[in-house]
């Protein structure tokens, strides 16, 4: 174990506090005066602490501070379980449609793809069928919109021509959504530690 971290006492074999808590590591550091922190790393949380912090104080902030990160945690996971849902797409395209396309985009289907994995979307005109890759559950919502709106485009024009792009670029995000989704692009093909890494 690195020096300057412990496991609290109170910590089970388990890796789990006795109030469901999950298990916190102590990183004492002489940088540190005051102020103190908490995060997750991995499925513990570590607690960072001024060198000199006592065990009543460490106990404090274990029963403070722990408890807002987990919650913060568990309240982020919950919101991208409910929005990882074909409710969800379909509620998003209507209003999408009706905000940008008059309402004249419908699809029969929109639903999440677990098995699209170099494009963020895709849509079949014939079927009115749409599919929207699941990695998008946890992006920011404006660049979601965007993608939807691309493929709602395409049931009113199947190829990328200059009438498809005046409608799609309607969403005034559209700029920056792509280029949030080209630095991923990016990111994905160039892994930290790999070719062409600094």
């Amino acid at each position: 174990m690195p020096r300057g971290r412990h496991r609290t006492p109170s910590t089970p074999s388990t890796g789990e506090l006795p109030d469901g808590m999950p298990e916190i590591i102590v990183q004492r550091s002489a940088r540190r005066t005051k102020t103190v922190s908490a995060h997750f790393s991995g499925d513990a949380v570590v607690l960072a602490v001024p060198q000199r912090a006592t065990r009543a104080q460490i106990a404090h902030w274990s029963a403070t501070l722990v408890p807002k990160v987990v919650a913060k945690r568990r309240a982020a996971e919950s919101s991208s379980a409910r929005r990882a849902t074909d409710t969800v797409l379909e509620e998003m395209a209507a209003r999408l449609s009706r905000t940008h396309l008059e309402g004249r985009a419908v699809p029969t289907s929109i639903t999440w793809s677990t098995r699209q994995h170099t494009r963020w979307g895709s849509c079949t005109p014939t079927t009115g069928t749409i599919r929207i890759s699941r990695r998008l559950a946890e992006a920011p919502e404006w660049v979601l919109e965007t993608v939807v709106l691309h493929e709602l485009v395409h049931l009113l024009e199947a190829h990328h021509n200059e009438r498809f792009w005046s409608l799609a670029r309607r969403h005034p995000r559209a700029g920056d959504a792509a280029r949030f989704l080209d630095g991923v692009a990016w990111a994905d093909a160039h892994p930290a530690g790999g070719p062409g890494a600094a």
